[in-house]
């Protein structure tokens, strides 16, 4: 027997950013070097911090509080919480399970998806899995991650970089020829090296030795990361764009991870999407992890920008190496 499949798509979108504003010139003096530098370099200018009370499920409940009033569905409403972070609480229990507490969603089914900076787009891709042969069931995609706590403030090629945020949506069946139209997810392993945060786990347990090393502080290749990024995303973002059949002319709108301004710049014209309005929110946040996506897709969607029936490509690139793709059609 085959099941029918109904399509999927975002039925509200939201996004929570802390209060407390951190500026380059904040950041500069404790990493040795200028505010006009981190601009210059990255075209970020400033960036959110969590407060001292607030943890990665904090950041998630606040986002999916606006993601579910936006699509006015109560939080009885969902079937599944996914939550994207590559900082949780803790190792255990999953965020998506402390965030579910905070919203009442009692009757969800709740884990987490860790991809790093591809999360969202993984965890999408996930939900809509579950929601595909399910007509009646909703679930909250959302991306969480609190990266000051992971950075070492002296090291000039990260902690530049990195605000806290989250983003999220809320997925359900939408009208024939809308929503989600095509994913691709693709993980290149032996590139694992690149992006890391040493210590904590079952390899290296945390330790007086692995904290004195600073083996639990987020680490990065830096050049590494933007050459593997320029020769592996544009070709994913041609496999997604050949899956459904659509060329590049038509995409209206590109919303991709947040890393840093120049490289963004180098993606779009290396990717051919000029033509394209690609949304940017790192000036303002810095690059959230996992929540760029969401956030910046929430910004696109709250400012009027996506209109009916506009053709809307994602894409996430991170540590692993992950890259997730995933075209759809607003509406």
């Amino acid at each position: 027997m085959t099941t029918r499949r109904v399509p999927v798509g975002v039925l509200g979108t939201g996004a929570y950013l802390p209060a407390r504003e951190v500026s380059n010139a904040e950041v500069a003096q404790r990493a040795g070097v200028t505010a006009e530098w981190i601009e210059r370099k990255t075209r970020i200018r400033a960036r959110r911090y969590a407060a001292d009370d607030e943890a990665t499920s904090d950041l998630a409940a606040r986002a999916a509080r606006s993601a579910l009033a936006d699509a006015g569905v109560g939080a009885d409403q969902v079937d599944y919480v996914v939550v994207a972070t590559s900082t949780p609480d803790s190792p255990q229990p999953p965020t998506a399970a402390l965030a579910q507490a905070a919203l009442g969603a009692t009757r969800a089914a709740c884990f987490d998806v860790n991809a790093v900076c591809s999360g969202f787009v993984y965890a999408m891709a996930v939900a809509r899995g579950l929601l595909a042969v399910h007509p009646d069931r909703r679930a909250l995609v959302v991306a969480a991650d609190v990266y000051s706590r992971i950075l070492n403030a002296a090291d000039r090629t990260t902690a530049v970089l990195f605000g806290d945020g989250a983003g999220a949506v809320v997925l359900g069946p939408v009208s024939a020829g809308y929503g989600i139209l095509g994913f691709g997810l693709h993980t290149r392993g032996d590139a694992h090296d690149l992006i890391t945060v040493a210590a904590g786990g079952s390899r290296l347990p945390a330790s007086h030795d692995t904290v004195d090393a600073g083996q639990h502080y987020f680490a990065m290749k830096g050049r590494a990361v933007k050459e593997f990024v320029l020769e592996h995303v544009p070709p994913a973002l041609d496999r997604v764009m050949d899956q459904v059949g659509v060329r590049r002319p038509l995409i209206d709108h590109f919303v991709p991870h947040q890393p840093n301004g120049n490289l963004l710049d180098d993606l779009v014209a290396k990717a051919g999407l000029d033509g394209a309005t690609t949304h940017r929110t790192l000036e303002e946040y810095g690059n959230l992890g996992g929540a760029s996506i969401p956030v910046t897709l929430h910004a696109a969607a709250e400012a009027g920008a996506l209109r009916d029936g506009d053709l809307v490509l994602l894409a996430g690139f991170g540590g692993g190496m992950s890259i997730g793709t995933c075209l759809l059609r607003w509406g």
